[in-house]
């Protein structure tokens, strides 16, 4: 049996592992989905919008008028927004891009964390902040740089939207920790109603994408997992970082990676290159420094 103090510290950190195999892993259901001819807008449409409904009925107590128009409610619009961006960024990302690469561009977040917390926060820039910037650029550009290019830019629409997602992912959070007014909850679903509405809007772009009713059983309940898994995802990262310190938080959601280079290998024979890997390295280096630079503040939003 666990005593009292190793069950609050081990089932908070079990949960951020979880979390992070969760999304280590679940670029594989959704690029099933893809090749059954579910688009990555209609699959992010639907699991959020499962993901949403749940929220709603749990905690519908939040959705009170004076609670969402505090004063701060361009807030919770700036967050739903940028939110459904990086989520659907991220679904699009795994599903044209090389899995493990992808994620990596994506960590590039602690770099856009430093600049959005300065400009938004107004936090100031430490000697700290500018190894952090200085290792996730240099590993930015081993891992981009070909002998056939003269820029080191990504390589694909995988890689681009990697690279934005992880931007806009990094000013969610920025947005999340200077909205004091609303609680997680409310957030969560701001992130839900996000990622539904920018799905559907992209899935508009996708003729094939609007024939939901051709979709077989087996996948709608694939779709129906995924959703609330999504849900479950939330509250569990929350759940996590609410009581784990910064410092190891990101050590255990730097899981991910882990997870996602391995299963990326077995599952779609995608391997990382020499380059890929010391640039990799650098940028979970700066994701490691970078929680030193602040470690009060939560490592990871709820998307």
């Amino acid at each position: 049996m666990l005593n009292n103090n190793n069950q609050n510290t081990f089932l908070p950190a079990a949960a951020l592992l979880l979390g992070a195999s969760i999304w280590g892993i679940i670029w594989y259901p959704i690029r099933l989905l893809e090749q059954a001819g579910i688009s990555g807008a209609i699959s992010t449409t639907v699991t959020y919008f499962i993901a949403l409904i749940m929220g709603l009925i749990l905690f519908r107590k939040e959705l009170r008028y004076n609670i969402i128009f505090n004063g701060n409610a361009h807030l919770l619009f700036w967050i739903c927004f940028f939110a459904g961006w990086t989520n659907i960024a991220y679904i699009l990302a795994v599903i044209l891009g090389e899995i493990a690469r992808v994620l990596l561009l994506f960590y590039l977040s602690p770099l856009w964390t430093i600049l959005f917390a300065r400009l938004l926060l107004n936090e100031q820039l430490i000697p700290q902040g500018y190894l952090v910037m200085a290792l996730s650029i240099t590993g930015a550009v081993v891992m981009l740089w070909h002998p056939d290019t003269p820029f080191p830019l990504p390589k694909s629409y995988g890689d681009w939207l990697g690279l934005t997602g992880g931007i806009m992912f990094a000013l969610v959070n920025v947005l999340i920790r200077k909205d004091h007014s609303h609680s997680i909850e409310l957030k969560s679903i701001a992130i839900w109603l996000g990622a539904t509405l920018i799905g559907l809007g992209c899935s508009f772009f996708f003729v094939e994408s609007l024939h939901v009713i051709d979709i077989a059983l087996q996948h709608w309940k694939l779709l129906l997992l995924i959703g609330v898994a999504m849900f479950l995802l939330s509250i569990m990262v929350q759940y996590g970082l609410t009581y784990t310190p910064a410092n190891r938080a990101i050590i255990l959601l730097m899981f991910e990676l882990v997870v996602a280079a391995v299963t990326a290998y077995f599952l779609a024979n995608e391997a990382l290159t020499w380059r890929e890997l010391v640039g990799g390295g650098m940028i979970v280096a700066a994701g490691l420094l970078s929680v030193r630079l602040n470690p009060s503040h939560d490592a990871r939003s709820t998307t």
